[in-house]
């Protein structure tokens, strides 16, 4: 699979008709609150746009309402707690000139907004006529799913999608949205959660309580299950939303059967340029493995996931790639693994070997692998 010629892969997806450059898009939040920020995230390689939740009024936000947490300066293994809520940009203001704005880039735009069935259906038929390609309604504060998306089938034409909260069950709401809606985006931010300053024994966050939402990489495991769940019960697209930094991950939430992901938290930790990056690491990661295109990424995990995989221990061990690193020896509990760089010394003892598959997991060269 070496040598190919790079540029083979097509990332070029389309979800209920609306054709995106490539499957990364924007995620409703700080990162697309105005006009200018989705500019901004179009000049930064995005493939397609969504706004910021609005509302029937502007939402007073909590300050401060953001903390990240994690491992130090290493972005990509950092989450985020927000107290974030809907826009603070009155809906007249979207429509008078922060839409016109984003649809200025040429790229697909999807409004999302809230919350009530009531409330959709008031607003969602004054923004498709700014010329909105879709419409994504938020779950996040409230019940009444099928009510909504019911509301909102009936007062618009474009393409609807439904933004699931991971605290819900996502099969059965999935079932219950399906006659209404044209794809599902998975998840919403978890919660509620507490960081507090140890310095002052504060919470980080101004909200009540000081409680916030969780994402970044952390919920990425949460994201794959929903989306999991929700490929297997209902016929139709799934957009992945949580944790995605990497085109890697991406990659894990087409396989889990997502059509594209969004992207938030790791545009607020790395800068608009986040977004070309993970499709350009999805490019070349499709290229060297010889898939052509999403479609033929989409859904391969979900076949194996009902048996799992067994190892039988030890792993294989590609010496040629190992470095002698040490990880694998430092997280085997079961002290099976001895290696001693500066001997180019690696040994895994299959005696006290218990196939835990740790030393998979933590291998950042592929060096080890289940059979």
């Amino acid at each position: 699979m070496r040598g190919l010629q790079q540029g083979m892969a097509d990332l070029k997806v389309e979800i209920a008709g609306l054709k995106f450059r490539n499957p990364v898009l924007t995620a409703a939040g700080p990162t697309s609150r105005n006009g200018m920020t989705l500019l901004n995230a179009a000049a930064g390689g995005v493939g397609g746009l969504v706004a910021k939740t609005v509302s029937v009024t502007r939402a007073d936000v909590p300050k401060p309402n953001m903390s990240a947490f994690g491992s130090g300066r290493v972005e990509s293994k950092r989450g985020i707690l927000n107290a974030e809520l809907w826009s603070e940009i009155s809906i007249e203001q979207w429509l008078e000139k922060e839409y016109a704005i984003a649809l200025s880039s040429g790229l697909p735009l999807i409004a999302s907004v809230g919350y009530t069935p009531d409330e959709v259906s008031a607003i969602a038929p004054r923004i498709v006529e700014k010329g909105v390609h879709g419409i994504e309604f938020s779950t996040h504060y409230v019940g009444e799913h099928a009510e909504i998306a019911k509301a909102l089938r009936e007062s618009v034409d474009v393409p609807i999608f439904a933004k699931i909260s991971p605290k819900a069950d996502v099969a059965s709401v999935a079932k219950a949205v399906e006659p209404f809606i044209d794809g599902i985006v998975a998840i919403n931010t978890y919660g509620p959660c507490l960081r507090i300053d140890i310095e002052t024994g504060k919470p980080f966050l101004g909200s009540e309580y000081g409680e916030g939402w969780m994402s970044g990489s952390a919920i990425k495991p949460i994201a794959l299950r929903c989306v999991v769940e929700i490929a297997r019960t209902i016929n139709k697209p799934v957009i992945g939303v949580g944790g995605v930094t990497t085109g890697k991950d991406a990659i894990e939430f087409f396989m889990a059967g997502a059509s594209a992901v969004e992207v938030c938290t790791a545009a607020i930790l790395e800068g608009n340029t986040v977004y070309g990056k993970i499709a350009k690491e999805i490019n070349e990661w499709m290229d060297m493995h010889e898939y052509k295109s999403i479609e033929d990424l989409r859904g391969l995990a979900l076949p194996h996931l009902a048996k799992g995989v067994s190892l039988r221990p030890p792993p294989k061990v590609d010496l040629d790639a190992c470095t002698r690193c040490g990880l694998c020896e430092k997280s085997c509990v079961y002290h099976a693994i001895t290696v001693n760089k500066a001997e180019d010394f690696f040994e895994i003892n299959s005696e006290t070997c218990e196939g835990c598959g740790m030393c998979v997991s933590v291998c950042p060269y592929n060096a080890l692998s289940i059979e």
